[in-house]
């Protein structure tokens, strides 16, 4: 990706200290994946901590968090310069793209911890991946989530590593535009399976959503750079992910969607440009 003149995003927090979690710190963020994917999302979150190399059984906490938030962004690594120009360059397409409506796109704050950190969702675990947290509208980032996705998924590239930060963006999108708040009430008044189905919508738009970003921002890809953002959408469907770790795929469990449906959705954004294209709700959305 050509970032070199792409300014970055003020919008930031690190949080230093992290070590582990204490006082049960991860019995808030399993309430919030029960509510939010069902018991199908507990056991997705299990798979992939222990396809990243991780102790499903971390998710019980021990151990003391973050101690300090910084904005001094003299002391960020060149990984965290990288994510915060992709995320600048997020927030000036989202504003474009929102003015067009008539109406004003607000920031998401990108929030970098190192293995542990505190959200309002409760706590985070890097072995969870990075994710965005509807209550306190932040995404939440160790970026050494991006060697995993190079080394144990075979998704390298800087553009898969912005796809996923784009993705975190999407549901900041769907937050503002109250997508978020009309598939929890779906869910609330549904059965498990059927909340899972709402939740793979919601996340295949996300990924929709980060191809409309790149499609509105073509100047700083390069070649290969599409092919880097589809390896990953397909390094990290559910399926994928679940085979990785020794499972069989159980589709009523997924909560993001196939290798296939991510990747299709991801390039429809990329291909159409238009958030009105990512409409994954419908009934008859291809992929969906």
């Amino acid at each position: 990706m050509r970032l070199d003149d792409e300014q970055e995003s003020s919008n930031f927090e690190v949080q230093r200290g992290g070590g582990g979690f204490g006082g049960g710190g991860m019995l808030p963020l399993i309430g919030l994946i029960g509510s939010r994917f069902g018991i199908g999302g507990i056991i997705v979150a299990g798979l992939i901590m222990f396809a990243l190399g991780g102790n499903p059984l971390g998710l019980l906490g021990g151990g003391s968090g973050p101690s300090t938030v910084s904005t001094d962004a003299s002391q960020l690594s060149d990984m965290q310069h990288m994510s915060l120009k992709v995320l600048g360059s997020t927030e000036r397409r989202w504003t474009d793209i929102f003015a067009q409506r008539g109406a004003k796109y607000t920031p998401t704050t990108l929030v970098f911890y190192d293995r542990a950190g505190n959200s309002g969702c409760g706590a985070a675990q890097s072995a969870m991946g990075p994710f965005y947290c509807p209550a306190d509208n932040r995404i939440y980032l160790d970026t050494s989530f991006f060697n995993e996705l190079r080394t144990r998924f075979g998704a390298p590239g800087d553009f898969a590593q912005a796809y996923v930060i784009a993705h975190e963006v999407g549901h900041h999108v769907q937050t503002l535009i109250g997508t978020s708040d009309r598939v929890q009430a779906a869910q609330r008044s549904g059965d498990a399976a059927a909340g899972n189905a709402e939740q793979v919508k919601m996340e295949l738009q996300a990924d929709c959503f980060a191809g409309v970003w790149a499609a509105n921002d073509r100047n700083l890809l390069e070649p290969g750079d599409v092919e880097e953002g589809l390896a990953a959408a397909k390094a990290i469907g559910d399926d994928t992910l679940q085979r990785a770790a020794g499972q069989r795929p159980v589709p009523e469990s997924f909560t993001h969607g196939t290798s296939e449906q991510r990747m299709y959705w991801l390039r429809r954004g990329l291909e159409k440009g238009d958030p009105a294209a990512c409409d994954t709700f419908a009934a008859s959305a291809p992929g969906g």
